[in-house]
């Protein structure tokens, strides 16, 4: 079968976590005669200094007319200064463009492999067994809502942030977060700021509604900031969290440590709800930032990007046989007590960014062709 993959490897250690994620995504057409079709353009700092934009024309233009996107990273530090009014994950740049292809539901597993019980900053009898997903609205809220601005009144600067979200937007994200539940273990947490924010008392009300057509999901509603709390308390007794784009955004970096680093944290950018059988369009990125700092020192953790080709594989190409086949060959390498330097606590060999993607490669190369 023959698919075409947007390539963006984007700043920082992007080009080298997508270097791997393409390695691997080649080792699994090799293995099961699959053609992936890759066409790299530019996003980011990278784009906008070659370009003078964050998002080029050509660039928008190939993620629309391919089956999927593989993004590494976008952000620069000279673009970190407040005085910088365009920046590259602006709405000029990865949020523009994730508004754009209309992809509205994020999907953030946050899985800990056994191996790496150990490598987290939390006892292992709280982690262990960890197997969550956090479903956040993409394309609405305080990131996309006008009027935003900072503005001279006659006593200074004042900032001005809109958080809108419409009964529509709401509904169809909570319905992606009840329909995963569905196809695991039936719990789903909607997590607002109940009575503080009018959004949120929406919010409320509509998963509420929802709910009656799923009676076979429990769903509870909670505090963000009780959620933020109980994520590092008692992790074991979430499945599903669905939630806006601002709480989503930091509540996966906090889910992060359960995971072992952010390096081990992937994500689905969808326009719908994924299911067994159906192809979706997708972009698919590592959570964590380009960290410039790491750029060009074959340090970097690989294997939140290359679980995100795993979901690519999933959702886009509804290859699930070779997308377990990526999550089981990780798996084995860790058991192997290979490790990068963020999760290397309990590991037995530190190896770079380029070695843990040749591991990975090689267990896929070996592995069965069928079960």
């Amino acid at each position: 079968m023959e698919f075409s993959v947007t390539v963006l490897p984007g700043d920082g250690i992007g080009p080298e976590v997508v270097a791997e994620g393409v390695k691997v995504l080649k080792a699994i057409g090799e293995r099961f005669d699959h053609h992936f079709k890759l066409c790299y353009g530019f996003i980011g700092a990278a784009a906008f200094d070659q370009e003078g934009t964050a998002l080029p024309p050509r660039t928008l233009e190939m993620c629309k007319t391919g089956d999927a996107i593989l993004l590494g990273a976008v952000g620069e530090p000279k673009y970190e200064d407040p005085k910088v009014n365009v920046r590259p994950e602006s709405g000029y740049g990865l949020i523009r463009l994730r508004k754009v292809l209309e992809l509205f539901a994020n999907l953030r597993p946050v899985k800990l492999f056994s191996a790496l019980v150990n490598s987290t900053n939390l006892k292992p009898e709280v982690v262990e067994g960890v197997d969550l997903i956090l479903v956040r609205e993409l394309t609405g809220g305080l990131y996309f809502s006008e009027p935003k601005q900072i503005r001279q009144t006659s006593e200074g600067k004042e900032a001005i942030d809109t958080l809108i979200y419409s009964e529509k937007e709401i509904k169809r994200i909570v319905k992606v977060g009840f329909e995963l539940s569905r196809s695991r273990r039936k719990k789903m947490t909607s997590v607002d700021k109940f009575q503080i924010l009018r959004s949120s008392d929406l919010w409320r009300e509509v998963a509420g509604n929802l709910a009656v057509e799923y009676p076979d999901v429990q769903l509870e509603h909670m505090h963000v900031d009780t959620c933020a709390m109980r994520l590092i308390q008692r992790p074991i007794e979430f499945d599903v969290i669905v939630t806006e784009n601002l709480f989503g955004d930091i509540l996966s970096d906090v889910a992060s440590t359960l995971a072992g680093s952010m390096g081990m944290m992937p994500s689905a950018s969808l326009p719908g709800i994924p299911q067994d059988g159906i192809r979706l369009f997708g972009l698919y990125e590592p959570i964590h930032g380009s960290s410039p700092a790491l750029a060009k020192l074959d340090v970097a953790n690989p294997i939140a990007t290359i679980l995100s080709v795993a979901m690519m594989l999933r959702y886009s190409f509804g290859l699930t046989r070779e997308a377990t086949v990526v999550e089981n060959s990780i798996d084995e390498v860790l058991k192997e007590g290979y490790r990068t330097d963020d999760i290397m606590s309990g590991g037995k060999t530190k190896v770079g960014t380029s070695r843990m993607g040749d591991l990975i490669a090689g267990k896929i190369s070996k592995s069965p062709l069928r079960g």
